[in-house]
């Protein structure tokens, strides 16, 4: 099933592309498209939506490689870059602008197969990441809501703060609502009716 990833290749140097894809043939992976223009390539790539991307840039200049890593930004999804030479600074910035793989003069058929490999695991490995960071600050968030509102009820009904949480989640049950919305609820209606109240 592997072997039906759509694959785009970006490459100006003709020679260099079909290197790549000579790679990725072989390994078995028959969907391939190569573009050798980088005019409109965003345009491009929202066209085909590949499910990775290779890009080749030789010897790419400072704005050609912020240019591609922006575009690396945008696609969300994984990029494999060639580069002949580069230094500590560009390397840093692949990393930030979310590249999967950053190969430095190793341009080889044979080396493709693994490289394409590499770049959807770090991918997905990023993702995952990245998703589990979201769902920790949602959570975060959501238990500074709860406090806040078991401080309201601690303050106007003179509650401990165990019962507080039983009368949120009390509440949360016989309403057939998660607590952070009863919590939310109580929070934004005391700051309605007491505007300087941040409990």
């Amino acid at each position: 099933m592997r072997n039906a990833l759509a694959i785009l290749v970006i490459d100006e140097n003709q020679i260099r592309a079909s290197i790549i894809e000579a790679g990725l043939r072989e390994a078995g992976y028959e969907n391939v498209t190569l573009i050798h223009d980088m005019a409109g390539v965003a345009g491009r790539i929202a066209e085909i939506n590949p499910d990775v991307i290779f890009i080749d840039l030789e010897n790419p200049n400072r704005d050609m490689l912020e240019n591609m890593f922006q575009l690396s930004r945008a696609v969300k999804r994984p990029v494999a870059m060639f580069v002949d030479s580069s230094d500590e600074s560009s390397i840093e910035a692949a990393v930030d602008a979310g590249v999967s793989a950053y190969v430095v003069d190793g341009l080889k058929k044979e080396r493709v197969k693994a490289i394409l490999a590499m770049a959807v695991s770090r991918f997905n490995a990023f993702s995952r990441l990245s998703r589990e960071l979201e769902e920790a600050r949602g959570e975060l968030e959501n238990r500074k809501v709860i406090d806040r509102a078991k401080g309201i009820l601690m303050k106007s009904k003179g509650l401990s703060e165990e019962e507080a949480y039983g009368l949120l989640r009390a509440t949360a049950m016989n309403q057939n609502r998660k607590i952070i919305e009863i919590a939310q609820s109580l929070v934004t209606a005391a700051g309605l009716l007491d505007p300087g109240d941040k409990s």
